[in-house]
C-alpha cells in the first residue's frame, strides 16, 4: 500500500516539476525542443544524478512512465500557453504538488541510499540531490543561479528527511508507519515554510 502511495506522490511530483522546467523554457524564450528537454530534466534529472552516482542504469531510461508524463505535462503547458495562463506556479495546487514531490523524491533518494549501505552523508546527498538535481540542471541550463541556493525552505527539507529516516534505519524503528509519518510532517513542513515565507539566513558582507 505504501509503494502505490509513495508511486502516486512521484507522478505528482514529476507532473509538477516537468510544468516549472516547461515555464522556465517559456519564458527564456527556448524553441519547442528546448522547452521539452528542459521540462525532462527537471523531472528527472535528480533521479538520474542519484542512480549514475550508484551505478545503475536511470530509472528514467527504463521506465516508459517518466517520458509519457513528461510527454503529458508538456501539452497541458502548451495548453496554457494558448490560454495565456503561465503564473499556475503561484497557485496553491501548483505549491502543493511541487512540495509532494519534494519530499517523496527526498525520501526516495534517501531509501536509495540506505539500501545501498551508505553513510549519513551519502544519504543525504543522495536525497537532497534526488529532490532538487533536476532543478539545478534546469537552472543552470538557463543561466541562472539555482533557485533551491537562495530561495526559502526547500532544499533543507530533503537533508531533514534524510536525516530523520538515516537514524530510524540505524535505529531498528524503519517501517511503513514511520516512513508515511516522515512523509506527513516534511510535507506539513515545507507548506507551512512556504505560507510563512520562512528561508535559512543569508550571509552578507559589509564593504566599509
Amino acid at each position: 500500500m505504501i509503494i502505490d502511495i509513495f508511486l502516486l506522490a512521484s507522478w505528482i511530483g514529476s507532473v509538477a516539476f516537468a510544468l516549472s522546467g516547461f515555464l522556465v523554457g517559456v519564458r527564456t524564450q527556448l524553441d519547442i525542443m528546448g522547452v521539452f528537454i528542459l521540462a525532462f530534466i527537471t523531472a528527472n534529472g535528480g533521479g538520474i544524478i542519484r542512480d549514475v552516482l550508484i551505478g545503475q542504469t536511470p530509472m528514467a531510461l527504463q521506465d516508459i512512465s517518466a517520458i509519457v508524463l513528461v510527454l503529458a505535462t508538456f501539452g497541458f503547458g502548451m495548453a496554457l500557453c494558448w490560454a495565456k495562463y503561465l503564473e499556475v506556479e503561484k497557485r496553491g495546487l501548483f505549491v502543493i504538488s511541487d512540495s509532494i514531490g519534494l519530499v517523496a523524491f527526498s525520501l526516495t533518494g534517501a531509501l536509495v541510499g540506505i539500501d545501498a549501505d551508505l553513510n549519513l552523508f551519502g544519504v543525504t546527498v543522495l536525497s537532497f540531490l534526488t529532490a532538487t538535481g533536476g532543478g539545478i540542471l534546469r537552472d543552470v541550463l538557463v543561466n541562472e543561479v539555482p533557485s533551491v541556493f537562495r530561495s526559502e525552505f526547500y532544499g533543507s527539507v530533503s537533508i531533514l528527511v534524510a536525516f530523520a529516516l538515516f537514524f530510524l534505519h540505524h535505529m531498528g524503528l524503519e517501517s511503513e508507519l514511520t516512513i508515511t509519518a516522515i512523509f506527513v510532517f516534511a510535507l506539513f513542513l515545507r507548506l507551512v515554510a512556504h505560507k510563512m515565507g520562512w528561508s535559512l539566513p543569508r550571509l552578507k558582507f559589509s564593504n566599509d
